[in-house]
């Protein structure tokens, strides 16, 4: 019997490229949203990037770009350099984040020196979308990333009340919410892994004994957080976690009129977006994507509010 093996796929996305000497703007333009991405620059020529589909899809989109521009452009499947170790990219990649985690910090270590009522509005979360851009493209996990998400848990610790839940206990957890994520769910991990875990990973099920360690969340379930009087889960969760931010209160209205239908703050925003994870949900796009697109949709939504 001959077995056939599938070979394993390429490690690695290789963007080349060339632009015509007068897309001065342009060239720089490529360049910054190249640091966006986290893009290595080789020595030789090209950048690169770990294999993995969202940084295909960037990387498609921004060929698609230069060759408008009147360029040429390339994205390539590399297996292996030869004059550059899978081991040796890694470690570069995790270099790169080096001093983007340590300006963070020392912003971070200035906030926490002054009392809570001395910190700047919207500092603390100004810091935390900038650590949330940097983890992004931290793709192997540098080592002060964790020193970066406890200083963020201490910061948010003093703004904690009696009775409120306190986020360091919530750090590094599984989540566990219903499958088929509508709404109220996508809505809430975004809320999760933006404000409250950063690192948060989420399962699906019904039934909240098959995976005990994890933190349910909208599930039909006495404990975790789900509907709570005439809250949504989303709505739940920013009490429980003291989450304040402007953006975050006109998302939990619009979240809010869209899952409970009761029009209590009048706003339509969130039925086009319901309609949408409803559209995907039928065509079977399993619950782990659905969630992930609809994070997407909520992130849009936060980053478009004024």
């Amino acid at each position: 019997m001959t077995v056939t093996t599938q070979p394993s796929p390429a490690p690695w996305l290789l963007l080349v490229f060339s632009l015509p000497s007068g897309r001065a703007s342009a060239r720089v333009e490529v360049w910054r949203k190249l640091q966006r991405y986290g893009a290595l620059a080789l020595r030789s020529s090209g950048y690169v990037l770990p294999n993995r589909p969202a940084n295909q899809e960037k990387l498609e989109w921004l060929a698609t770009a230069i060759r408008n521009y009147k360029g040429q452009a390339s994205v390539v499947r590399v297996q292996a350099f030869d004059d550059l170790s899978d081991k040796r990219l890694r470690q570069l990649f995790t270099e790169a984040r080096v001093r983007d985690y340590e300006k963070l910090l020392r912003e971070l270590k200035k906030l926490l020196s002054l009392s809570p009522a001395r910190r700047p509005a919207g500092t603390l979360s100004r810091l935390r979308r900038q650590f949330q851009e940097i983890a992004a493209i931290d793709f192997f996990e540098n080592p002060l990333r964790a020193q970066v998400e406890t200083a963020l848990a201490r910061a948010d610790e003093p703004a904690t009340k009696p009775g409120q839940k306190a986020k360091a206990q919530y750090l590094n957890r599984v989540w566990m919410t219903r499958p088929r994520p509508g709404i109220d769910r996508v809505s809430s991990a975004w809320l999760i892994r933006r404000f409250i875990d950063p690192r948060a990973r989420f399962v699906f099920g019904d039934d909240p004994g098959l995976h005990p360690e994890a933190v349910p969340f909208d599930m039909f379930a006495a404990e975790g957080f789900g509907h709570r009087g005439e809250d949504c889960s989303f709505e739940t969760l920013c009490k429980e976690f003291a989450i304040r931010d402007g953006k975050v209160k006109r998302i939990a209205q619009i979240i809010h009129d869209a899952d409970l239908e009761d029009e209590k703050f009048g706003r339509v925003e969130g039925q086009g977006l319901d309609r949408v994870l409803n559209g995907w949900a039928r065509q079977d796009v399993p619950d782990d994507e659905l969630l992930r697109r609809g994070m997407e949709l909520i992130e849009g939504l936060y980053s478009g509010l004024g």
